[in-house]
């Protein structure tokens, strides 16, 4: 041992000895011996032990999900359908960055503002980002920044939140929103907000998603509730919050202390309960506007007004049955301003089956927006026409996938565009599958055929039958001798004879049914 690591040992005992304490040269040897038996040192001549490598494990980050083909097969047509119907209502596309300056997405979002994730500021910046938690503050700043005055947009992109996964329910930390918004001045009061639910009830039609409710509420009404039933201003989120519940736990259920929790009174919180529990249409709109109470609160009044201008509308677009306005909805989000509204599914009778069974029911609301008049002027200072009125609805993607992909059996889902394969049973023939290739494609006719020189014919129709792909060219020497090739329909194995020269024009005429 050197006397550098003697030294170092004495300096080591010493640390744990009472003060004034030492330790002879003796004792330092005795105590080295000791050591010496507890880790002994390799032979000589032995190499050490590499410490092994820790093997790299393969999986997602949680909350994220892969996609493969027949999954993104099911999301193409998700997107498609939403995307026609946005474009049916005259709205443009845009797209943002993914992530943000933390300063434009504080406070925006409630309770919810712990979940953002943040980005690890980059070495000599003196930015702070975060990945973006929705697409309406990026879109409020996109109009800000360009001083927008009117617009109609759709926007279909990731967003991230620092959520506990619930996966089962497409409750994702990644995933996919579709928003459609409305920004302007001056336009007929509850005329877009109207047309955003229209176009809700559109797309949930399109993808044939049946036990679907759409709740309508307005923040100035529950504000008015609240204010009319006693509670103090400091406390109208934390009571906005609870009744945000109501869904999951009665407001009189035992063990909903809503008083504790909210730090109301018992008698308040019996006056917010006795209103939040009613749903209805117009009748409910004249009942709370004859309540002594509530008809003095101005917020409240002007909120019921517009509800009926609203609900009138729906009733034009012949949506009120799919409609119902619901005092206990009070989406959480600091930026809405008026009218809000949920697409809420409700569990069938196999999902309660399944709920008694242990498995899981529902993915519950797929679909939320409101009014947020406030959001754009807030990033700007509020003032003048820099202060532009918004509306809107967005769709949470992985939620309706969840539902579509319940509806679709795996042998039905087409993962390929392809309508034509191109084959043939005999060697020596890629050149001209090639050629036929290249006439079907110059169409405009989708179409593919096997890499391999020499497939086999049974593998190449077997692809077909797994893939969903209809019809099948196939052919040999005799074939290519008489210009003609065999055209056949995959699903019933019936085969024509068609020429070269006609090909395309059969196809068209046979893809076009």
């Amino acid at each position: 041992m050197s006397a550098a690591d003697q030294e170092r040992i004495m300096q080591l005992v010493k640390r744990i000895l009472p003060d004034g304490q030492g330790i002879n040269k003796d004792e330092l040897e005795y105590l080295t011996e000791k050591l010496k038996n507890i880790t002994p040192s390799p032979s000589e001549g032995e190499k050490p032990k590499k410490a092994k490598k820790s093997k790299l494990v393969l999986k997602n980050a949680k909350g994220t999900i892969d996609q493969g083909p027949a999954e993104m097969a099911i999301r193409e047509e998700l997107f498609d359908k939403i995307k026609a119907v946005f474009k049916t209502h005259g709205a443009e596309t845009i797209d943002t960055p993914v992530f943000e300056l933390t300063d434009i997405l504080t406070n925006k979002y409630g309770e919810d503002s712990k979940l953002i994730y943040n980005v690890a500021k980059p070495e000599g910046s003196d930015e702070s980002l975060s990945l973006r938690y929705d697409l309406t503050v990026p879109f409020a700043r996109f109009v800000a920044q360009n001083k927008i005055q009117s617009i109609k947009r759709y926007h279909i992109a990731k967003v991230y939140r620092r959520d506990q996964p619930y996966m089962t329910k497409g409750r994702y930390r990644e995933f996919y929103q579709c928003d459609f918004d409305i920004a302007g001045s001056n336009y007929a009061p509850m005329f877009p907000d109207a047309e955003c639910v229209k176009i809700a009830t559109e797309i949930i039609d399109s993808l044939d998603i049946a036990n679907s409710r759409i709740k309508l509420n307005d923040r100035r009404i529950l504000d008015g509730i609240f204010s009319a039933c006693g509670c103090p201003d400091n406390l109208f989120r934390a009571a906005c919050a609870e009744v945000d519940k109501l869904d999951k736990l009665p407001w009189t259920a035992p063990e909903n202390e809503v008083s504790v929790r909210c730090g109301l009174s018992e008698e308040c919180a019996d006056k917010i309960g006795r209103f939040v529990q009613k749903s209805g249409a117009q009748e409910l709109v004249k009942e709370l506007l004859a309540d002594p109470v509530l008809s003095a609160n101005k917020s409240a009044t002007e909120g019921l007004k517009e509800m009926s201008v609203f609900l009138e509308y729906l009733e034009a677009w012949n949506i009120m049955d799919k409609v119902s306005f619901d005092l206990s909805l009070a989406r959480g989000l600091d930026y809405y301003t008026g009218v809000i509204y949920e697409i809420v599914m409700t569990p069938s009778e196999q999902d309660i089956k399944n709920a008694e069974a242990g498995t899981t029911v529902g993915v519950g609301s797929v679909a939320a927006g409101g009014r947020y008049d406030g959001l754009v002027g807030s990033l700007v200072g509020g003032k003048g026409k820099s202060n532009v009125p918004c509306v809107g609805i967005s769709f949470g993607v992985e939620r309706l996938y969840t539902l579509l992909k319940r509806k679709k059996e795996a042998s039905s889902i087409r993962t390929t565009a392809t309508q034509v394969f191109v084959m043939s049973g005999q060697k020596n023939m890629l050149k001209h599958r090639a050629a036929i290739l290249n006439d079907l494609w110059e169409a405009g006719i989708p179409a593919e055929t096997s890499y391999k020189p020499n497939p086999k014919l049974l593998n190449d129709l077997q692809s077909c039958e797994s893939r969903n792909i209809p019809w099948g060219i196939v052919f040999g020497e005799r074939e290519i001798e008489e210009g003609i090739v065999l055209l056949r329909s995959i699903i019933s194995r019936d085969e024509e004879k068609v020429t070269r020269s006609d090909l395309v024009k059969v196809l068209k005429e046979k893809l076009a049914v």
